[in-house]
């Protein structure tokens, strides 16, 4: 009996064949050569950035070599780069990319409270942010050749854009203009429907989700996995299942990123409820697609020498922003050290702090994981808390309480007249903690146990006293985010903060001051 579908998974299995080969074949100069692939990424950058109002403004020029420009081009920021990208977005050609630029990636970071606008010009777009869902599916089938997700649908959850017809642009989350270009094939896998995806009322969007996906044959998941515990509960309720596995017995992989998934594995497993179920990481940003988890029993991310980005990196022991005078390139860089992460690329940001600190964790090839942000770590007393020891500490005792968080926040109160300082957790869990002071002690005691110099700081409560808890009412972060017009998309809950105003808006909003 002639099968149709058969036929087609063969056909769709030989031409994924073919493209990972050829590609396989570009991935081993990520071992055997790194730092030629970067030299030729820096070249064409450079080449096109001599073009550019910004580049003849620093002396840039086609040829240059690398001490040379890293002399010339200052290191920035966002706040250096915006009035370019203005002056881009009012139809100014070659301002910091060659030619006119029509789409812009709009980002708030994490605590920003101005909207950020990255350029995507279409090198960056195809090159860089389309290659890498390419390589990350390629990626995952030659670990899971059996695998039949391709057969069926992939739920992402995205942003939405916005057309700014007076200056000809489009501006909105970088899924939304994904979403906007992508092939008809590509649309014709994906659920839910471009309609639905690009509805900009976020509350509006989930229920109209919730409606459409539990009629597909969902087999594979992209996106951050705080919006998709929200969309993923929301659907069990509505069908009133109890597990995923119930309405998609196909399902079998979660691409996620944005933020460490650590906090949040064990719920997903709890909500799909299939012991087989995989999950790959994937470091993308607005700014960039960066690295990828190219080996499943690892936690570590390959970082991609070949989508349009030179990299350079800051020490963050020597990390003073934009006066930071030891910058390295990649070839210098060791194992076991935090890194500010610094980028050129085909966005036209030049020598940009994106914001993100990373680890390398091996250099053949170059492997890393992500251990906070710049702004995002707790250093009152000499204690440097990144977010990675939090994410860690949480997950830790939430298991050992057999509860599961949902969101949380970190600030501090430095030593003073009334005593040694501390730091202070806000936390939004599925169900609270029978005994919290129990679950504080512990947590305190665990972070004490990942970090050596919080540990040292809390000895004999010298410098620090151990951390304070507070509960989180359900809801609380939403309707924070909410009221910031951050709710969705590529918005995400600060998790440190030396400053306190995020810490006192949520506090006030939990009936606490």
């Amino acid at each position: 009996m002639f099968n149709l579908a058969r036929m087609f998974e063969n056909i769709l299995n030989s031409f994924i064949s073919t493209l990972f080969y050829s590609r396989q074949r570009q991935w081993k100069r990520y071992v055997s050569e790194p730092e030629a692939v970067q030299a030729e990424q820096f070249r064409f950058l450079t080449s096109r950035g001599a073009q550019t109002g910004y580049g003849r403004h620093y002396g840039m020029f086609a040829g240059i070599d690398y001490k040379e420009f890293a002399r010339r081009l200052p290191l920035t920021t966002y706040a250096r780069l915006h009035p370019y990208i203005q002056r881009m977005q009012a139809g100014e050609k070659d301002v910091l990319w060659p030619g006119q630029v029509r789409y812009y990636a709009q980002s708030s970071g994490t605590t920003s409270t101005r909207s950020k606008y990255i350029p995507v010009p279409d090198e960056m777009l195809d090159d860089n942010h389309f290659r890498g869902g390419k390589d990350m599916i390629l990626n995952y089938l030659s670990h899971y050749p059996d695998s039949k997700f391709l057969l069926g649908k992939a739920l992402k959850l995205g942003g939405t854009t916005r057309r700014d017809r007076q200056k000809n642009i489009i501006i909105g989350d970088l899924s939304g203009i994904m979403i906007d270009r992508l092939p008809f094939w590509a649309q014709f896998r994906s659920v839910p429907s471009e309609e639905i995806s690009l509805l900009p009322d976020w509350t509006e969007k989930i229920d109209r989700i919730k409606r459409e996906v539990t009629r597909e044959d969902v087999r594979a998941m992209v996106g951050i996995p705080t919006w998709f515990l929200k969309l993923l509960t929301g659907v069990l309720e509505m069908t009133g299942k109890k597990t995923l596995a119930g309405i998609w017995p196909n399902l079998e992989v979660f691409f996620h990123g944005g933020i460490s998934f650590t906090p949040y594995r064990a719920q997903f497993d709890r909500l799909i409820g299939k012991p087989d179920m995989r999950y790959m990481e994937v470091y993308n940003a607005s700014e960039g697609f960066f690295a990828l988890q190219n080996e499943p029993k690892t936690r570590d991310l390959l970082l991609m020498l070949d989508y349009r980005i030179f990299y350079e990196f800051i020490p963050m022991k020597d990390f003073r922003g934009t006066d930071s005078t030891r910058v390295l390139p990649l070839e210098e860089v060791k194992t076991g050290e935090d890194y500010a992460l610094v980028i050129s690329s085909a966005s036209g940001l030049w020598r940009y702090i994106v914001g993100d600190t990373v680890r390398f964790t091996s250099l053949r090839p170059y492997k890393l994981v992500i251990t906070g942000r710049t702004k995002h770590f707790l250093n009152i007393v000499g204690e440097e808390v990144m977010v990675h020891n939090t994410d860690a500490a949480l997950q830790r005792v939430c298991e050992r309480y057999g509860v599961h968080s949902i969101d949380y926040t970190v600030s501090a109160v430095p030593p003073g007249p009334e005593g040694p300082g501390y730091h202070e957790w806000l936390v939004e869990f599925d169900r609270a903690p029978e005994n919290t002071a129990a679950f504080a002690r512990d947590l305190d005691d665990v972070l004490r146990e990942l970090n050596s110099d919080y540990d040292i700081k809390r000895t004999k409560n010298i410098s620090l006293s151990p951390l304070r808890l507070h509960i989180a009412s359900p809801g609380l972060f939403d309707r924070w985010m909410a009221r910031r017009n951050k709710l969705g998309g590529q918005h995400k809950v600060p998790r440190l903060s030396a400053d306190r105003q995020y810490l006192e808006e949520l506090l006030q909003m939990n009936g606490q001051s």
